[in-house]
């Protein structure tokens, strides 16, 4: 009878396993909790990836050391493709941030896409004197100046760094919030009077003339902001600093697995509405293949370790 039993469950796991991926719901955690640019990318894609796989795509949403805790939890899902993690540049920021992050960026996952990119802003209030970058760098050069940002060891936290530190030398003290919306607020009411921020979080303050955007961190300037010049322009090379998100799964999750959820973000982010929502938003839309994702991931860890490195930032 014990022989039966286990040779129809052999036939049963043997029978799941040849089933075409995927055959049930896929969940894909979001490392931050609802309502920042990871979740509602996340949850905007998500949708159109599940027509193209045929089956759901749950979001969850944890939260935890700075996206690490959740993370690490994904990190020991089954590497079978129906557990994914939705991040953001931040997975290649923490493990040189952090003393112990909890994962290995490049062992303990396999990049699947990135989906969206957006550059950092550096913008000050209206009343700030200050109208371009250069008269700022002169400002900080004879009087103390502090910039917020939405959190310590963000892009934007260390595009800052990396400008005024390494690149302008002079000092700014920074001022870490939790997240971009109490950022912009901050700077809204000149506490402090300066941002380095992804350019959706104070676009539309920009827009009003409440916020002046003195330059950005991209290649090309921005289609919503055609006027505010790249920190290339401005003499500061090598500086194409992005916030981006995208989805990793376990390592060891089969080829097959990895292909087609590459394949199904591809073809959403692909879609007008899909990149007319994003660009609205302020990211540049990204579909690459898996080589390049990968490729991609990797220069950008190493990328941010050295900028970690040399500017000494801390995680707060």
């Amino acid at each position: 009878m014990r022989a039966r039993l286990g040779i129809a469950l052999l036939f049963l796991a043997t029978l799941a396993a040849a089933q075409p991926y995927p055959s049930r719901a896929i969940h894909l955690v979001v490392a931050f909790p609802p309502g920042g640019p990871v979740d509602i990318v996340a949850r905007l894609i998500a949708p159109k990836m599940a027509e193209t796989l045929g089956q759901p795509l749950v979001v969850e949403n944890r939260a935890g050391a700075g996206g690490n805790l959740p993370t690490s939890q994904v990190a020991k899902a089954a590497p079978d493709g129906y557990t994914l993690l939705a991040h953001s540049a931040s997975y290649a920021i923490n493990p040189s941030l952090w003393p112990n992050a909890g994962y290995d960026p490049q062992k303990d996952f396999v990049a699947v896409a990135v989906v969206a990119l957006q550059p950092n802003v550096i913008v000050v209030n209206e009343s700030f004197p200050a109208k371009t970058l250069a008269q700022l760098i002169d400002m900080a050069r004879t009087q103390p100046l502090a910039y917020a940002s939405p959190s310590s060891g963000t892009t934007a936290h260390l595009t800052a760094e990396n400008l005024f530190r390494l690149h302008a030398h002079v000092p700014m003290t920074h001022v870490p919030f939790k997240g971009a919306g109490p950022a912009v607020a901050a700077v809204l009411a000149g506490e402090p009077p300066i941002g380095s921020l992804g350019a959706s979080g104070p676009m539309a303050q920009i827009k009003a003339g409440r916020l002046r955007a003195l330059a950005v961190s991209a290649r090309a300037r921005l289609a919503a902001l055609p006027d505010v010049p790249t920190l290339g322009e401005l003499g500061y090379q090598g500086m194409e600093d992005y916030v981006w998100i995208g989805f990793f799964a376990p390592a060891g999750t089969p080829s097959p697995a990895l292909q087609a959820v590459n394949e199904a973000a591809r073809k959403a982010v692909q879609q007008p509405e899909i990149r007319e929502r994003l660009i609205t938003l302020g990211f540049d839309p990204s579909s690459e293949s898996l080589p390049e994702t990968a490729r991609f991931v990797r220069e950008e860890t190493v990328k941010w370790g050295r900028v970690v490195r040399e500017t000494g930032a801390k995680a707060e």
